[in-house]
């Protein structure tokens, strides 16, 4: 089923939660709702699935406007972050549950039940309580219920924020899969970047109930349309340098050795002199002889086959992603070269938060 935003704002009494959202998800298309706590994106998926009606605006799923269409009529499945199962029941009661609800047969509903337990890998657990499960097979039963009942479109509200971080790669991966081959339209609302880079088809970022971009995983990253979704998305954050850029020569005034010329950078909006350029830690790269810059290691963090080194230079600080076939040392000088250089307005916001588990809105 396609789902269509149009001009949707959303206030709650003077507080604009979400501002002229306008945007499509395609049929079998899972698209991940991706920003702060606090910018909107719980507050849309409420909207969608008829928990929230728009201030303004108007949702339509293939073309049909949902304006007085209850919640409970939308043909969809919805997974919260709490699970939200009914404790007395069994694992296979919970599933069920749905099904029960539309007066399906008792024999019809096992046999769906049984169906969806096995898709999910949770065969052996339902004849167990929620109470004598993990939070990872608690998750599993509460997809199995929103899917039990084949809707047209699922939402998923942070599912996996409960869990460890082994658990949040299996079951995520598990889910791509599922919806993969059930080509259901899919609405997932995170604010862990390294989720939404990995699952989705595309990702809308948000930030203070706005829109920042709205693409796939990898043109957001190669090619962020503003500051705040350079700053957002990468792990460890990019560099942001102030400098100048002024007939195609960018210099940085705290660092007038460093040297970038020919500088060809990735221009993102209406750059004037003044500007700020984006290096991405895993563009910086050292090199023997020359060089655009030269810095100082003051810190060293080993990851497996990366390390990251903290460098310094005057007011600037620098963080560059290496691969570890080096045995760096607190105090190096070394010389680096940026493969790659993005470059935005100045005065564009760059500020971001990566915290919380929740919208406040």
């Amino acid at each position: 089923m396609r789902i269509q935003l149009s001009h949707i704002t959303k206030v709650f009494k003077d507080t604009i939660a979400v501002k002229d959202m306008d945007f499509t998800v395609e049929e079998g298309e899972m698209v991940c709702l991706l920003g702060p706590s606090g910018c909107g994106k719980s507050t849309t998926l409420s909207m969608i699935a008829g928990l929230e009606a728009p201030t303004e605006g108007e949702i339509f799923f293939d073309g049909r406007p949902m304006a007085n269409v209850e919640a409970e009529k939308r043909d969809i499945g919805m997974v919260f972050q709490n699970y939200a199962l009914y404790p007395h029941m069994t694992v296979e009661e919970n599933i069920m549950f749905p099904l029960k609800m539309r007066w399906m047969p008792k024999a019809e509903r096992k046999e769906k039940g049984k169906e969806i337990a096995k898709m999910m890998q949770i065969t052996g657990l339902l004849h167990r309580r929620p109470g004598q499960l993990s939070g990872g097979q608690q998750q599993r039963v509460a997809i199995a219920r929103a899917l039990v009942k084949e809707p047209k479109i699922l939402l998923l509200d942070e599912p996996f924020s409960n869990l460890d971080a082994r658990l949040r790669i299996e079951l995520r991966d598990d889910i791509r899969a599922l919806q993969q081959k059930l080509r259901i339209t899919t609405v997932f609302v995170t604010h862990d970047q390294e989720e939404a880079m990995s699952i989705s088809d595309r990702i809308l970022l948000m930030n203070q109930g706005e829109i920042q971009q709205y693409s796939t995983p990898q043109e957001m990253y190669r090619f962020p349309a503003n500051m705040f979704v350079a700053g957002f998305l990468g792990n460890p954050p990019i560099n942001l340098i102030p400098c100048r850029y002024q007939d195609g020569k960018l210099t940085v005034p705290d660092c007038r050795e460093w040297d970038f010329t020919p500088a060809e950078p990735v221009l993102s909006g209406q750059v004037g002199e003044d500007a700020v350029a984006g290096i991405r830690p895993e563009d910086l790269e050292v090199v023997d002889t020359g060089g655009q810059l030269c810095a100082k290691v003051t810190a060293i963090q080993t990851l497996g086959k990366e390390i990251y080194l903290k460098l310094e230079h005057n007011n600037q600080t620098l963080t560059a992603c290496l691969d570890w076939d080096h045995d760096y040392q607190i105090g190096d000088i070394l010389k680096l070269t940026a493969r790659k250089i993005h470059l935005f307005p100045a005065g564009q916001q760059s500020a971001y938060h990566r915290g919380g588990t929740r919208d406040e809105i």
